[in-house]
């Protein structure tokens, strides 16, 4: 029985007609049957840990802001782009893409996404960081779809309910899951192949927490028709970021980011966490995706001691803006694909 599965609450029924609705509050959920006979009442209390028993569609919140809302013109900027990406380290297994406006940053992850098989891929686990809310862990998303512009991603609640199992995956809100961007904006180039999604919110892993949520995700990388997206820009620089480092030897500031930065890609290139894990230490550099590239790395760590050869390369850089003054500001972009034989 569909509730019973879902909320693991022993229903017996004798007489049914039909279901009634769901009443909600913000701190119960009232689910009630009506028959000849009322067959069960129960109140559900704290909803923070329970599903939405209801079809939810999380909607495409930022689509008209952050990229165009039109299908017929996104369609359009996604095909020009992904036509200009060259097709050099694929197919990818996993990849790493920004998630700013398009405007800066749509045509940079096109590289990335250029690298992906549709043919291949089945299932896309969204690994995105969380910029709004404090997360200690990894939440995942209450809805059943996800909207865009172009048409729905439905999302694998089988796969949902596998990680729920481990006992370290909360559930994030729907005002939370809309409010974030890092996992949205890949959906338009997702929705390219139309797959089912797994959308992962990660919070503030530390170094064993990254460990952890990469051997949890080593049995899904096995699998050929899954992919993995991990969402994060790079170096945020400037006054309004609270990081304005800069190395004069680089010449000018826009400079120094990107040497900042690519030595920062050369070590995600060796996927090796505990190197990455001591850049950040050194630099502080402002990469707001470190958390779900952690748990990359973590997991190719796991895919290498099974025997796996193992391949990670950077194709694209870019940056929203050439800062040459202390007081400019802006954001890098990097994109990349991961291939790999076990």
């Amino acid at each position: 029985m569909y509730l019973r599965h879902q909320l693991s609450i022993p229903f017996f029924v004798y007489e049914i007609n039909l279901w009634c609705n769901c009443l909600q509050s913000d701190n119960l959920l009232i689910i009630f049957k009506v028959s000849t006979f009322v067959c069960e009442l129960k109140i559900l209390k704290s909803l923070q840990n329970i599903r939405s028993i209801t079809m939810s569609s999380r909607k495409a919140s930022h689509a008209g802001s952050w990229y165009t809302s039109s299908a017929n013109e996104l369609r359009r900027q996604l095909d020009n782009w992904l036509a200009s990406a060259c097709l050099s380290h694929g197919p990818a297994r996993a990849i790493i893409a920004p998630h700013a406006g398009y405007t800066y940053c749509g045509a940079c992850g096109a590289f990335a996404y250029r690298q992906v098989s549709p043919a291949v891929v089945k299932r896309i686990f969204i690994l995105g960081p969380s910029h709004h809310v404090r997360l200690r862990g990894c939440a995942l998303s209450v809805a059943k779809k996800y909207e865009t512009p172009l048409y729905d991603l439905k999302i694998d609640i089988e796969v949902n309910a596998e990680l729920e199992k481990t006992g370290h995956f909360s559930w994030m809100d729907m005002k939370t899951d809309e409010d974030e961007h890092s996992i949205e904006m890949h959906l338009p180039y997702i929705a390219k192949v139309m797959e089912d999604i797994v959308p992962v919110l990660v919070g503030s892993l530390n170094p064993d927490q990254e460990a952890l949520y990469g051997r949890l995700f080593t049995k899904y990388f096995l699998e050929p028709e899954n992919l993995f997206v991990i969402s994060s820009d790079f170096c945020h620089w400037g006054q309004r970021f609270n990081y304005t480092y800069y190395d004069k030897s680089s010449g000018p500031i826009y400079k120094s980011i990107e040497s900042l930065d690519k030595r920062g890609m050369e070590i995600i290139e060796t996927l090796d966490p505990a190197s990455f894990t001591s850049y950040l230490r050194e630099y502080n550099n402002t990469i707001c995706g470190r958390h779900p590239i952690g748990v990359l790395l973590n997991a190719v760590k796991s895919l290498q001691e099974k025997g796996c050869n193992t391949n990670f390369k950077f194709l694209k850089y870019a940056q929203s803006s050439q800062c040459k003054h202390m007081d400019d500001s802006s954001v890098s972009y990097a994109a990349g694909s991961l291939v790999f034989e076990c």
